[in-house]
C-alpha cells in the first residue's frame, strides 16, 4: 500500500501515519525525519539541508524531492509506505507523479486531513 497524507500542520498527519504503519507495517516516511536524519549522518544532501535550516529557511524544494526520491525506493519502501508530509508544494507534488512513474509505481490513496481552524 502506497498512501500520502497531507493536511496543515497539527492536524494529525504524524499520528494517523503512526496508526496505519503499525496496522499494516510500512515505513511512515516523514520529511523531518529524513531531513533530520541526513543532517545527523552529515550526508551531502543533509549538510545542503542543513545550511537552510540553521538559518531557518526552508530547505528547497529540488533538495526535498532528492531526498523523498532515494528514501523511497530504500529496500523497506518496495511493499509500501506512507509519505507523511510531502508532497507540501506543486514543484512537489509534479515531482512525486514523475518519481512515482520512473519506478512504476502508483498510489492507491491519498488521503487529505481536513480540521476546523479552530
Amino acid at each position: 500500500m502506497k498512501l500520502v497524507l497531507v493536511g496543515p500542520p497539527g492536524c494529525g498527519k504524524g499520528t494517523q501515519a503512526v496508526l496505519i504503519r503499525d496496522e499494516f507495517k510500512i515505513p511512515q516516511v516523514s520529511t523531518g525525519d529524513i531531513l533530520r536524519g541526513a543532517v545527523r549522518d552529515c550526508t551531502p544532501l543533509g549538510i545542503e539541508a542543513d545550511k537552510y535550516m540553521s538559518s531557518g529557511n526552508l530547505v528547497p524544494d529540488e533538495l526535498i524531492i532528492n531526498l523523498m526520491g532515494e528514501r523511497m525506493k530504500a529496500d523497506d519502501c518496495q511493499n509500501g509506505y506512507i509519505l507523511d508530509g510531502f508532497p507540501r508544494t506543486v514543484a512537489q507534488a509534479e515531482a512525486l507523479e514523475k518519481l512515482l512513474g520512473e519506478t512504476g509505481q502508483k498510489l492507491d490513496a491519498v488521503v487529505s486531513i481536513e480540521v476546523d481552524d479552530n
